[in-house]
């Protein structure tokens, strides 16, 4: 019998080791990334910004919580504007609660909605799912309402709910900030010092209510800027915060830039200070970003 060397043998063994371990944590990781790959897309309520909130609770009359109580298949030829890959149906749902609307609703309701197919080439169930309806009521046809929007049917759940209900409130405040429409003039004024100056950017409303925007420079400091909501102009104003309906007026109805009709500087520094300030506003306040909706 050969004479295995000690060495050689406990060399192999442990290459034997460590390909077992190299293999196992491929295993492992491809299962991971198996796992990770399979994992449900979020739905529309999850996805929805807090811009795709704002915009459907104010384009809506009420919002609904619904337990959808049956659905039927609208046929195709009486279904215009339908789209490919998608199911219009008529759906009866029983009315769990209001959240919000001027018009008392019945115990039931009845509206039409779009949903995709499945992948067996049917309809989406909704039969006993809770929903959570942006919707107009429809004048003359009691307990009928029209949703407003692609996405204005969503999946109810407490948390959603839960971050619906400030939005709402502040919908319906009196004194909500008023529609942006665009903006009016802009005003670049140097200071006394080096690098000093201040400007200021009037913004118009749907109402004619006064809205500015001051930026403030000052030598070695950071650009300060606010937003004044009414006649006097405050330069101690803040920046609304975000995800409040200030900034939602601001962050989606101001142009990315400073329009040139509304800069009312002459000479080419001042100009561009104000762009330049203009510009430093749009970077604070951050993108309107959507996932469910488009602008209305």
């Amino acid at each position: 019998m050969p004479i295995i060397n000690g060495n050689l043998t406990r060399d192999f063994s442990r290459l034997v080791f460590l390909r077992s371990v190299a293999a196992a944590l491929l295993l492992s990781a491809g299962g991971a990334y198996a796992q990770e790959s399979e994992q449900a897309p979020l739905s529309a309520a999850e996805s929805a910004t807090y811009v795709d909130l704002v915009s459907l609770a104010e384009r809506s009359d009420m919002v609904v919580r619904v337990e959808i109580r049956r659905q039927i298949e609208v046929e195709r030829e009486r279904a215009p504007g339908l789209e490919v890959g998608f199911a219009r149906l008529y759906v009866e749902a029983r009315t769990l609660s209001l959240l919000a609307g001027q018009s008392a609703v019945g115990e039931s309701l009845v509206y039409l909605v779009d949903v995709p197919f499945d992948d067996r080439g049917r309809p989406e169930r909704l039969k006993d799912r809770e929903m959570l309806l942006f919707a107009d009521a429809v004048p003359g046809r009691p307990g009928s309402v029209q949703l407003t929007g692609r996405n204005a049917q969503l999946d109810y759940s407490t948390a959603l709910e839960a971050r619906l209900r400030p939005i709402l409130t502040e919908v319906i405040a009196r004194d909500k900030p008023p529609v942006l429409t665009g903006v009016s003039d802009a005003l670049s004024v140097p200071g006394t010092l080096v690098g000093e100056s201040e400007t200021q950017i009037f913004v118009s409303t749907q109402d004619s209510s006064p809205v500015s925007i001051t930026v403030l420079r000052r030598p070695g400091q950071r650009a300060v800027w606010g937003v004044s909501w009414g006649e006097i102009i405050d330069s101690s104003a803040r920046p609304p915060r975000r995800e409040t309906l200030e900034w939602y007026r601001l962050a989606c109805s101001l142009p990315p830039r400073l329009p040139s009709a509304a800069n009312l500087a002459r000479d080419p520094a001042s100009r561009r200070l104000a762009e330049d300030d203009y510009s430093f506003v749009i970077e604070q306040l951050g993108p309107c970003d959507r996932v469910i909706t488009e602008e209305f």
